[in-house]
C-alpha cells in the first residue's frame, strides 16, 4: 500500500494566540508569537506509524516543510515528490501536491491541517477527477467541522493500520468551512462546500459539528444550566468561559457581554472578551480560584481542542480537572456521536489526564456522569 503525507505547515497557528484561524492572518499570528501546530503534530502521526511496524506501506510526500521534513525527523523510510515550494507554501501548492501524489499511485492521502486544507483537497480531487482517493485528516487547525478529520494523530496511524489490513470500507465526508472573517467579528457562518472519500471507521472520527437547535425547550434548558452554575459557584470564582450558544447564556445571567464563537474571561467584576492564552495566563494570578467552563461541540463531542484551543493544555494543567464545569443541554447530549466525548488538547499528557468520567450538568441541579474517551 503506498500512502501519502501532506502537511500545512501553518495551520492551527491562530489558535492559541485568539485569532480562530489561520486564513489571511498568518503574520499577525506570528506577530502575536504563535508557534506552528502542524509540524507536531505530523509528528505524532508518524512515530505512531513508525511504532505500529506494518508490512508492505510505502510512504510518499511533499517536499520541506509539507512532509520530507518531519519525515526526517521521524526517522521514517520515505520518498518526496518532485515539486518546487515558495517560502510561504499556499494553497495552490497543496493543489499541486495532491496531484503530484496521486500520479506518484497515492490512493489514500493522510493530510495534516484543517478545514481549509480539506477544502484545497477537495479542490484538487474535484479538478482532477481524483475519485479512487481515499482522504484521512489529522487535525491541526482551529476549527475543523468537517467529518473528515479523526480524533487525534495517533487514531490516524490506527485508521491507516485497518486500512492496510483490509478491515474497513469507505464512506463520503462532508466537507465544510467558516468564513473565519465573519468569526473574528462573532458571526457564525459555515457552507457545506462538497464531499471527500474516505476509510470508514466511525470510531476514530470526530464526525461533522452540528448547530444547536434554536428552539425554547432549547434555550430554557440552557438558562436552567446557567443559573445552577451561578447558585453554585464559590465568591469570587474566575470563569475562563469557552464559545458556544450554552456557556453565553451564562454570560448573559451574568450581565456581561460574551464572545459568543471566542474564549472569555470574567475576573473580578471585570470581563476580558476574546481572550488568547497569554492574557489568560497574564489577568488570573490564582489558578486555585478558576473554573474553566466548556460546553461540548454538537455531534462532535469535543470538549478541547476544537475552536477553543485559546485554553491550552499549560492552562488546563494549572486549573486541574476538578475545575472544569462541562455544560451541555441533554438533546445536545444526546446527539454526541457515540454517546461520548473527546480531546485533543495538542498534548497527549493533559488528554490522558483529562480521560475518564466526568459531570456534565444538563438542567438546574440535574447532572450525567459522561466518559471522556
Amino acid at each position: 500500500m503506498i500512502i501519502g503525507l501532506l502537511v500545512n505547515p501553518i495551520a492551527g497557528m491562530g489558535g492559541r494566540v485568539g485569532l480562530k484561524g489561520t486564513d489571511g492572518v498568518v503574520d499577525e499570528a506570528v506577530r502575536r508569537g504563535a508557534t506552528q501546530v502542524a509540524p507536531g503534530r505530523a509528528l505524532e502521526f508518524l512515530v505512531t506509524l513508525s511504532s505500529l511496524k506494518l508490512s508492505g506501506v510505502e510512504l510518499i510526500t511533499c517536499p520541506g516543510a509539507m512532509g520530507a521534513e518531519i519525515c526526517k525527523r521521524a526517522g521514517i523510510k520515505h520518498k518526496a515528490i518532485n515539486i518546487r515550494l515558495g517560502p510561504k507554501t499556499t494553497a495552490k501548492d497543496t493543489i499541486r501536491c495532491v496531484r503530484a501524489l496521486y500520479e506518484s499511485a497515492v490512493r489514500l492521502l493522510v493530510f495534516v491541517g484543517g478545514d481549509g486544507t480539506a477544502r484545497d483537497i477537495l479542490d484538487a480531487v474535484k479538478e482532477g477527477n481524483l475519485s479512487d482517493l481515499l482522504v484521512l485528516g489529522v487535525p491541526s487547525g482551529v476549527k475543523m467541522y468537517s467529518g473528515v478529520f479523526v480524533v487525534n494523530p495517533s487514531d490516524a496511524a490506527e485508521v491507516v493500520r485497518l486500512v492496510n489490513e483490509g478491515a474497513t470500507g469507505t464512506t463520503e465526508f462532508e466537507i465544510m468551512d467558516a468564513d473565519e472573517a465573519a468569526i473574528r467579528q462573532d458571526k457564525f457562518m459555515v457552507q457545506l462546500y462538497g464531499y471527500l472519500t474516505g476509510p470508514s471507521v466511525p470510531a476514530r472520527f470526530q464526525g461533522s459539528k452540528q448547530v444547536s437547535p434554536e428552539t425554547v425547550d432549547e434555550h430554557e434548558a440552557q438558562e436552567a444550566i446557567a443559573k445552577y452554575v451561578i447558585d453554585t459557584m464559590p465568591q469570587g470564582q474566575a470563569l475562563i468561559l469557552g464559545p458556544g450558544t450554552t456557556i453565553k447564556a451564562l454570560a448573559d445571567l451574568l450581565r456581561i457581554k460574551k464572545t459568543t464563537l471566542g474564549v472569555d474571561l470574567f475576573h473580578e467584576g471585570i470581563v476580558y472578551n476574546d481572550v488568547n492564552e497569554s492574557k489568560i495566563l497574564e489577568v488570573v494570578k490564582d489558578f486555585a480560584k478558576a473554573w474553566i467552563v466548556v460546553s461540548p461541540i454538537g455531534h462532535q463531542g469535543v470538549l478541547f481542542g476544537r475552536g477553543n484551543q485559546q485554553i491550552s493544555p499549560h492552562i488546563i494543567q494549572r486549573i486541574g480537572r476538578d475545575n472544569i464545569r462541562v455544560l451541555c443541554t441533554a438533546s445536545k447530549l444526546t446527539g454526541i456521536e457515540g454517546g461520548t466525548l473527546k480531546v485533543d488538547t495538542g498534548d497527549p499528557e493533559v488528554d490522558k489526564l483529562l480521560r475518564g468520567y466526568i459531570r456534565v450538568v444538563t438542567d438546574y441541579s440535574e447532572m450525567r456522569l459522561v466518559k471522556i474517551e
